[in-house]
């Protein structure tokens, strides 16, 4: 009989979700904020920008093997994952905060040293981080928690980049582009090293796990042949390039197309409120339907709700909200669903390969997820460049250019939504598969567990 799974404290799982929120400023914030400041105000062109961040994520199939591997034989008596966390915040506050508070005749190579260290100290933290929630617990249902409250916590993260900038707006006048990037730096100084802190000190690390032995390369192509995570990571992979090649245009669809140039981090804020929302509904749902299933859904909906805002012109910046409510929440699903069922796909492998190699996994994953974002900005910042757009407010941009601009934002995100509904609704680990394989990982380590006493090793 499986013994009854033991559920994590409400103040573990927000200690260990607190990372995740200044984590999300690397992510969205950066995607929305960074090339259009870079372009818009220093100059910078839109499509060497875009090649620079895809460049800065190619680094990565070479860093995010390594940094998993690596982790997954680190042993230090302060755990494998801690050790990796901590080094790789300071990397982040600096390059995070000169990215955001450039001098004002920062050029192209401050901008690409930037991205590459952000992106490499990103790597050191995320993967490390986002495995440990896999070595949390082995439960089906309880993983779907635990990510649950690091994505809502993490979304929170994004709700306070928009948030405190909408404050400093509104009650202080200070608002615009530099300023946002101002805020978001400073903001990153003192919430990740905190955030870090309470993570490292106060959330348990696993010593229960079978050390890996399978070389690198012998991995990756075991990897391949696992076929629910193939299906997995192409879901991911297509339905998060739909959500970069819109994160971009974010601030360029509301300041040109809406005519609200300040208005940005207002909708932000809406979208990642709704998002928020979300996440437990679609934890939720996932309990009673499959988590495959919700996923799915959840692709339906943004899909059916994004090419709405084609609709919409100059000044109706508040007419477009309840399409951002509605997609916002329709996101909740991403941000939560995908990291559990990846939980549960690791367990397939340990099942078939007898290794745990979580980081690994995460590895392949986290460089995924960097890739989609760095094609999706790529997509859309040379597109943008190559209809001839022009960033700067001001600037002299025909019907076309913004027919093209309104296109790019609406129809091709909603097109790939769909498909990745599709890819996964088949997906084959259900909750009744993943708990047959919890057993036969138990009783396999119960016979290593026997054979270790007996043999006095």
């Amino acid at each position: 009989m499986t013994q009854a799974p033991t559920r994590l404290s409400k103040f573990k799982l927000f200690c260990y979700g607190i990372t995740d929120m200044p984590l999300h400023f690397c992510l969205t914030p950066v995607l929305i904020f960074v090339p259009k400041y870079y372009t818009a105000e220093l100059g910078i062109s839109l499509i060497l920008v875009g090649n620079m961040f895809l460049f800065a994520r190619v680094m990565d199939v070479f860093t995010d093997p390594l940094v998993g591997y690596w982790s997954d034989r680190t042993r230090t008596p302060w755990g494998r994952r801690r050790p990796w966390i901590v080094a790789g915040t300071p990397i982040m506050v600096v390059c995070f905060y000169f990215l955001f508070l450039p001098p004002d005749d920062a050029g192209a190579g401050y901008l690409f040293i930037c991205i590459m260290g952000l992106y490499l100290a990103l790597t050191m933290i995320l993967i490390p981080y986002y495995s440990w929630a896999a070595e949390l617990s082995p439960d089906y249902s309880e993983r779907s928690r635990i990510t649950g409250w690091r994505s809502a916590i993490g979304i929170f993260g994004n709700i306070a980049a928009q948030g405190v900038p909408i404050i400093f707006l509104v009650f202080f006048d200070y608002g615009g582009d530099k300023a946002v990037m101002t805020i978001l730096g400073i903001m990153m100084l003192i919430t990740l090293p905190l955030g870090v802190l309470l993570t490292i000190t106060q959330v348990p690390e696993t010593t229960d796990y079978i050390d890996s032995e399978t070389p690198i390369w012998k991995g990756l192509k075991l990897m391949w042949k696992n076929g629910p995570f193939k299906r997995l990571i192409m879901a991911f992979m297509v339905g998060s390039t739909a959500f970069n090649i819109t994160t971009p245009l974010y601030s360029f669809f509301v300041g040109y197309v809406l005519g609200a140039p300040t208005m940005t981090v207002v909708m932000l804020a809406f979208f990642y409120t709704s998002n928020l929302i979300g996440v437990p509904f679609w934890v939720r749902l996932s309990n009673y339907i499959g988590k495959h299933r919700a996923y799915s859904a959840s692709f339906i909906l943004i899909g059916c709700a994004h090419p709405l805002y084609i609709f919409h012109g100059f000044g109706d910046f508040w007419w477009m909200i309840p399409i951002t409510v509605l997609s916002g929440f329709a996101g909740g699903a991403f941000a939560a669903l995908p990291n559990s069922m990846k939980a549960d796909v690791i367990d397939l492998d340990t099942m078939l390969s007898g290794d745990n190699r979580a980081a690994s996994f995460f590895a392949a994953w986290s460089f995924t997820a960097k890739m989609s974002a760095a094609v999706g900005g790529w997509i859309s910042l040379n597109v943008l460049g190559l209809i001839g757009f022009v960033p700067q407010l001001g600037g002299e941009n025909s019907y076309e250019n913004m027919l093209g601009l309104r296109i790019l934002f609406t129809l091709p995100p909603a097109i790939l939504f769909f498909a990745a509904a599709a890819i996964v609704w088949n997906y084959p680990i259900t909750r009744e598969r993943h708990a047959r394989m919890r057993e036969s990982i138990l009783r396999r380590n119960t016979r290593r567990d026997k054979s270790t006493q007996t043999t006095g090793i």
